[in-house]
């Protein structure tokens, strides 16, 4: 696969991101004069094609952690060298401090959805495609990425989008969830009248990762236009290292 080339309009590209290329999605949404236009939407996405979109994107948004709890990365460390510290109390609250990022939290506090554990779920998988990919964009733009999603990669919770954007966010996955997924698709066009799936109408109900991918970039458009939460002054160093979700806070209907 290879990117493709697109007209003038700002271009912002979503990114639903599996461990392996079969499951992930790639979305690439063109704005101009008021409306978005879905260009593209391809499912089985290899390295190749996500380095490429991510490149020639305004802004990207990713589907996946883009770094681990300070507290995990530490504990790991001082594990391999045989000196752990142990706290007074081995319980959950200690476990779930390495579980957690301080943007998982955030996410939690906001909208009441929990993200995956980075360290402690599958999506640890994913996570670890997505630390050697933007590696590899750092080595080809000579830039690194902002984990914080100040640079052109911000890390997207398309639930959580959906959650803020008053639409369907949950039961719309996997294939079996088909009808669920269209009602979903239904309310996102008939909130943004201005939105175009274009002729990948039929790819957002078939498949829930295309449909994400949508809603990554759609995500990717408000962090591009500052409408999404950021780090407080008490959360920037974590998010620089842990990554920082981005969720919108305001309307839909903003993004044109």
């Amino acid at each position: 696969m290879s990117a493709r080339p697109y007209g003038e309009g700002v271009l912002t590209v979503g990114v639903d991101l599996a461990a392996e290329a079969v499951r992930t999605a790639v979305a690439w949404v063109e704005w101009s004069a008021g409306r978005a236009f879905v260009k593209d939407v391809a499912v089985g996405a290899d390295d190749d094609l996500i380095i490429e979109a991510i490149k020639g994107a305004g802004k990207a948004g990713i589907d996946c952690p883009l770094g681990w709890p300070e507290l995990f990365v530490s504990f790991v460390s001082a594990h391999r060298a045989g000196d752990v510290v142990v706290p007074g109390g081995l319980g959950r609250d200690w476990r779930r401090d390495l579980a957690l990022r301080v943007t998982d939290r955030a996410v939690h506090e906001r909208t009441g959805l929990r993200p995956l554990s980075v360290s402690a779920d599958r999506i640890a998988h994913p996570a670890m495609r997505c630390a050697a990919l933007l590696a590899r964009l750092a080595v080809e733009t000579g830039t690194a990425v902002a984990r914080d999603g100040g640079g052109p990669v911000v890390e997207v919770y398309p639930a959580a989008s959906l959650k803020e954007w008053g639409l369907p966010y949950r039961g719309y996955k996997r294939t079996e969830n088909a009808e669920a997924r269209g009602r979903m698709i239904d309310a996102l066009l008939a909130a943004a009248p201005w939105l175009s799936l274009g002729d990948h109408e039929s790819a957002c109900r078939r498949s829930d990762d295309a449909a994400d991918a949508v809603i990554a970039a759609l995500t990717a458009r408000a962090a591009a236009c500052g409408l999404v939460t950021v780090p407080g002054p008490a959360q920037v160093a974590n998010a620089v290292t842990e990554g920082w979700i981005a969720i919108p806070t305001t309307p839909l209907d903003a993004l044109r």
